[in-house]
């Protein structure tokens, strides 16, 4: 099966609000919504949520020049920056916007899982969901550099949707927040 743009883009709308509502509904849930600060001090919470609005305006950046600005040809033949493959763009944009949306999905639920419950393997799935998005991350800023070297019309403004999405995502999220949850 042939990945397109129209499939990149279904699956962004299905997994988009996903997101989400997972957020809305895993908080709404909880019995002490602020256990999912883990060890973020205090007078760091609002800079922390700040950046949160910061990588979801890189992330739409990106969404709107790979799936709406840029020419569907151009955005097909996208590739890793290290590859010369001139096609399957699709299918490597499809793969990280999935690796960031589905951690990113899971990730309040297995916190709450995690809290809830007393296992030692619990850690493990909730660090795996932050770095898999983390890797979703990578894998859209080395498709926006591939589209910047390629010299697409304002190909830069993608690489720093994808800085500004790793703020969140791979600093405050996979390293930061990790490192200070009590585990």
């Amino acid at each position: 099966m042939e990945i397109t743009r129209s499939i990149v883009r279904t699956s962004s709308f299905i997994f988009g609000p996903i997101v989400l509502a997972s957020y809305w509904f895993g908080v709404s849930k909880m019995e002490d919504p602020m256990a999912l600060w883990g060890g973020i001090p205090e007078n760091l919470m609002p800079i922390n949520v700040f950046c949160m609005f910061v990588a979801a305006t890189g992330f739409l950046i990106m969404w709107w020049l790979f799936l709406y600005r840029w020419d569907p040809i151009l955005v097909g033949t996208l590739n890793w920056p290290w590859a010369e493959n001139n096609s399957g763009g699709y299918g490597r944009l499809l793969l990280a916007f999935l690796l960031v949306m589905i951690p990113s999905a899971m990730w309040l639920d297995l916190t709450n899982f995690h809290i809830s419950n007393d296992y030692f393997w619990t850690p493990y799935l909730v660090v795996g969901v932050l770095i898999l998005a983390s890797i979703g991350n990578i894998l859209l800023g080395l498709l926006a550099w591939s589209a910047y070297q390629a010299g697409f019309d304002g190909a830069i403004w993608a690489v720093i949707g994808a800085g500004m999405l790793a703020i969140q995502v791979i600093i405050n999220d996979a390293i930061w927040w990790s490192l200070k949850f009590p585990w």
